[in-house]
């Protein structure tokens, strides 16, 4: 096989070896993409500012997240639906994740169960919560957390309306996926896929435990697209904090008024994101968002980034511009998608190595060394 040398790599074999919709689900955007695709020329458009003759053969690439030592400052975000990637592939991600010292985050739309995840790991994972209108779900899901000793509870706070992803009406995506006239060529041509979806489950596990098993996986999707909440507002969090009694991370930040107010409300963190370009289209790149951000409230509490990271290059740019660590998505998924959890395993080692050199070559020995003063800054013109 050719070696994996970067995550297109890795999102060219996924092409090939998953159904084209659940392919389309991951690699999309919501509208036009205009988001999506922000995402990553913000990115490159930041330039580091490489230095030469200092001695890095003492770096350390490790820190905390959260609180949590970690190898490096990237985790895994939460992602929906990632068990059809491949069979049991939110346990194989976090197992993955652990080996090379990383957390992970399980999504409430996983297909496995939190207690599933949870159990195939020896560290607490992160868990990421949907507040539906049934706020017995909410409730329910948080005492799970806590019984399975999640240490960080994310709360999604940018989705009151799902954004429309237009490939995913038109692949007519359900769950679990389905022969239908228009995909069963596609689909039945995927051998490695379906060999790959031996797992303990293809529903949603979470809302299944929830809702019954009688209730089918269509019907536990349109549950969920029923119940989001457009009236999720600052005083739930008191309802959240109460019941849950540990940390708790703001997820879709994206202004600094928001920033500010998650500051002011005791939050432990907050994760400057756009939900990877899936949901208001024409909303800033995540990278632009972020410096404004860390300068208000970046004293007051911590600062993650997604959306558009796609090497260590990337996840040293967001902590030069005042990012604690990152979190990735869809560069675990394509691995997923294409290699079960050796995927997973390579994706964070493209991202290992390519961060560890933008270290070497910018002069950095530690994380907490990088800053804004490692990013090139042209000249101004008189």
């Amino acid at each position: 096989m050719t070696p994996i040398t970067n995550i297109e790599d890795l999102r060219v074999l996924a092409k090939r070896r998953v159904p084209k919709a659940l392919f389309d689900y991951v690699d999309g955007g919501s509208y036009d993409q205009l988001t999506l695709r922000a995402n990553r020329t913000d990115f490159d458009a930041v330039k580091l500012r490489q230095r030469v003759m200092i001695d890095t053969s003492k770096r350390d690439l490790s820190t905390t997240m959260l609180g949590e030592k970690v190898a490096m400052p990237v985790a895994l975000a939460p992602t929906g639906m990632t068990g059809l990637m491949h069979g049991n592939g939110e346990m194989l991600a976090a197992r993955a994740a652990e080996k090379v010292g990383l957390k992970f985050c399980l999504s409430t739309l996983s297909i496995n169960t939190l207690e599933e995840v949870a159990g195939a790991v020896t560290n607490p994972i992160w868990y990421q919560l949907y507040v539906f209108k049934d706020r017995g779900f909410a409730h329910a899901m948080i005492e799970r957390a806590k019984a399975a000793k999640v240490s960080v509870m994310f709360l999604t706070v940018d989705l009151p309306y799902r954004g429309q992803r237009h490939a995913d009406i038109k692949n007519g995506l359900v769950v679990p996926p389905r022969l239908t006239m228009r995909n069963a060529w596609d689909m039945t041509t995927k051998v490695r896929w379906w060999s790959s979806l031996i797992g303990k489950r293809h529903s949603f596990g979470n809302l299944e435990t929830y809702l019954g098993k009688s209730t089918g996986a269509v019907k536990q999707g349109s549950w969920a697209n029923r119940n989001s909440d457009q009236s999720l507002n600052w005083r739930d969090l008191d309802w959240i904090r109460e019941r849950w009694g540990g940390k708790i991370v703001l997820k879709g930040i994206l202004d600094v008024e928001d920033a500010k107010r998650a500051a002011s409300e005791g939050v432990d963190g907050i994760v400057v994101s756009n939900h990877g370009g899936r949901q208001l289209d024409g909303a800033s790149g995540t990278i632009t968002a972020l410096p404004p951000i860390a300068d208000a409230v970046g004293d007051q509490l911590e600062i993650l980034l997604d959306g558009g990271v796609r090497s260590g290059h990337d996840v040293y740019k967001a902590l030069a511009n005042g990012a604690k660590g990152v979190l990735i998505g869809r560069p675990f998924l394509y691995g997923l998608a294409a290699m079960g959890e050796a995927g997973v395993a390579s994706a964070l080692e493209v991202i290992r190595e390519s961060f560890d050199n933008a270290m070497i070559l910018t002069g950095v020995n530690k994380v907490s060394e990088i800053s804004r003063d490692n990013l090139y800054r042209a000249r101004l013109k008189n």
